[in-house]
């Protein structure tokens, strides 16, 4: 009795996974009717109604009100609502994501997306070594192992898919054909990128997620823990580190950027201090978001708070 009552459980379970992927589904075919600038103000507009209704809005009011103490509540909601609009852009932005890389160096006329930083892109795929590339949850950030691609560099990308089993195999199946190698996160991720930069190949993380054990940070002043793979990795191969990033523009367009060489924080004994360069990565990844608050996920419990909030 208890198996059958499991099996139905389970099977309720799936089902439930099943419609909210459909649901989904549904609404990024509905997109493709329209042009693609349309359809992602549209989705803008859509989440910046809902956003503000879902229980998560009074996560995000609490993470930038203790983010930035200093704004009033109607820069905070304003903020708030347009990081709901930021996230119903890239949903949409999904469905035209073949589309928007447009971008030609050879071309005079501007396109949608500006690139800054190719010679380095140049460089680390005409130089092959080890290296990773870190990201963080802004703008599209989708669009740069786009971009990588593009420019014939082969980076090997670990990404956290989705809960749903569903989404995550349709994520799966649309990142893998346009990004080149993904890696999900999991318990043995790590090797699999150890893999990579053992073989000379570089790497793409993303830095800003929530993690429960790990290195003692600070993110905007505020007790975080940080993922110490990124430090780890280049403890272990020596491997050069890039900050890269993705802008939203005014028009629908983007500018994707890759910074110099960062000079990782060694100890007195010359070796990498692993919690000063995993704080050297929220430094970074804070000074994007305090210059764009808007195109940043405020929605993630970056700070585990959600069981006091919500």
């Amino acid at each position: 009795m208890k198996l059958f009552i499991t099996r139905i459980v389970l099977a309720l379970m799936r089902f439930r996974q099943w419609s909210i992927a459909q649901v989904a589904f549904g609404f990024l075919n509905f997109l493709k009717l329209f042009p693609a600038d349309a359809g992602i103000r549209f989705a803008d507009r859509l989440m910046r109604t809902i956003g503000p209704r879902m229980g998560r809005h009074k996560l995000m009011l609490t993470n930038l009100r203790n983010a930035f103490p200093e704004k009033s509540d109607a820069e905070i909601e304003a903020i708030a609502i347009a990081s709901w609009g930021n996230m119903g852009r890239l949903a949409a932005e999904y469905v035209f994501l073949d589309r928007l890389f447009d971008f030609d160096p050879a071309s005079e006329k501007p396109g949608r997306v500006e690139v800054s930083g190719i010679p380095i892109f140049l460089d680390l795929r005409d130089n092959p070594r080890p290296f990773i590339v870190f990201t963080a949850h802004t703008g599209n950030f989708e669009l740069l192992p786009v971009a990588g691609a593009a420019f014939g560099l082969k980076v090997t990308v670990l990404f956290r898919p989705p809960n749903n089993p569903y989404v995550a195999q349709k994520v799966f199946d649309f990142r893998s054909e346009r990004m080149g190698k993904l890696v999900p996160s999991h318990a043995g991720s790590s090797f699999a990128l150890a893999r990579q930069l053992e073989a000379g190949a570089g790497v793409g993380v993303l830095v800003d997620q929530k993690f429960r054990k790990g290195a003692k940070t600070k993110f905007f002043g505020l007790d975080v823990k940080t993922n110490p793979l990124l430090p780890k990795l280049v403890r272990q191969f020596k491997c050069e580190v890039y900050p890269a990033r993705c802008v939203r523009l005014s028009g629908n367009r983007y500018r994707l950027e890759i910074e110099p060489k960062m000079e990782v924080p060694l100890d007195v004994n010359g070796n990498l201090d692993l919690p000063a360069t995993a704080q050297m990565l929220n430094d970074k990844v804070e000074s994007w978001v305090r210059e764009n608050p808007e195109q940043w996920l405020w929605y993630h419990d970056r700070w585990n708070i959600k069981k006091n909030i919500l």
